[in-house]
């Protein structure tokens, strides 16, 4: 059984948890700018309300927040991020992937239905990007045994967790499984959803960067299974 299937999600005791969220809650309330955030929610097509902070503000709020606060355990990231994704201004799901990117090297391969949760729960690109690249993939990077998720999150139906399938290795440059990537890319060549065509192109415009011919020479193997989207984003950095 895959380590997806044998667990879910719940929100553990955490005392680091309770300390940031308090925290969390009350900056980023005090420093909301409510006119800043229709055009914010407008620009991510309504997945969700925004307080308004724009992220360098964020940012700064966010460091304030956690000045002096411990390094945490897997458990305090779950509470962290479940609890920072039941809120429901965006701004608090961004500190949560932020908090994960930091963190996400205290984290074990238990961790990854979390992720599941947080990819599926209110998804859209600016989150589900950064959890595939830069938390489910250096989970999986970290123990191999979660490939087998991958194998299956890529045939899942949910399209946003195919998306995370095929980003997972977005950063894993000469370490890319280029087998895996290519028969991804194959396995959802016909999708019918805007985002998934485009992570495909992604996907391979990136490892591009480290193999362009093999790209190359996948392309025009490949083509007629592939949207033009598909292939003008994976070639756009180096021809046909």
């Amino acid at each position: 059984m895959s380590v997806t299937e044998a667990r879910v999600p719940v929100v553990p005791d955490s005392a680091l948890a309770d300390t940031v969220l308090e925290r969390l809650t009350t900056a980023y309330a005090a420093a909301a700018d409510p006119p800043r955030a229709p055009a914010l929610r407008a620009y991510m097509k309504d997945v969700a309300p925004f307080l308004g902070l724009t992220a360098p503000v964020r940012r700064a709020l966010s460091r304030t927040v956690l000045a002096g606060t411990p390094r945490p355990r897997e458990a305090d990231c779950t509470a962290i991020a479940l609890r920072c994704w039941d809120l429901p201004e965006r701004e608090y799901h961004y500190f949560a992937v932020d908090y994960l990117r930091r963190h996400v090297g205290r984290c074990s391969s238990r961790f990854l239905p979390v992720t599941r949760h947080l990819v599926t729960t209110v998804p859209w690109w600016d989150t589900v990007d950064l959890l595939a690249a830069h938390v489910v993939g250096p989970l999986v990077a970290a123990d191999p045994r979660l490939r087998a998720d991958m194998d299956a999150w890529i045939a899942d139906e949910n399209p946003w967790v195919a998306r995370t399938a095929l980003l997972h290795q977005l950063r894993y440059r000469q370490r890319t499984d280029s087998e895996r990537l290519f028969a991804y890319c194959v396995r959802q060549g016909g999708h019918p959803d805007f985002f998934v065509r485009k992570a495909i192109g992604w996907s391979l415009r990136e490892y591009a960067k480290t193999d362009p011919e093999a790209v190359r020479d996948f392309v025009a193997r490949e083509r007629g299974r592939f949207a033009p989207l598909s292939v003008r984003e994976a070639l756009r950095n180096i021809g046909p």
